[in-house]
């Protein structure tokens, strides 16, 4: 999100959670093959992950990436949730799209 002109926090938030949403595993190969998305751990809000990337929070982005809450997503993750059809929620923070397994309750 490096636009020429600055966006209130408040206001960018606003929009990453209005641009995020459920879509299939299916739909996202494109984007896995290109190296283009990223996994947030369960216990991670992914709105508030969102925002880090979309500002630049290089700090609590490295902790996550550090702790493993963050990265790529491995080959057998993706196997799974490809032969399981695993509907995500996903936000597009470019040039990433950050997905997130739903709790299971």
């Amino acid at each position: 999100m490096n636009e020429n002109f600055t966006v209130e926090p408040e206001v960018l938030r606003a929009k990453i959670t209005a641009e995020t949403a459920r879509i299939n595993w299916l739909e996202l190969q494109k984007f896995y093959a290109a190296g283009a998305v990223l996994q947030v751990a369960a216990g991670l809000d992914l709105v508030d992950v969102a925002f880090a990337v979309a500002t630049d929070d290089k700090t609590r982005v490295a902790d996550w990436l550090a702790q493993q809450q963050l990265g790529a997503v491995s080959d057998e993750q993706a196997g799974l949730w490809y032969q399981a059809k695993t509907e995500l929620w996903a936000v597009v923070i470019s040039p990433w799209v950050l997905v997130q397994a739903p709790a299971l309750h």
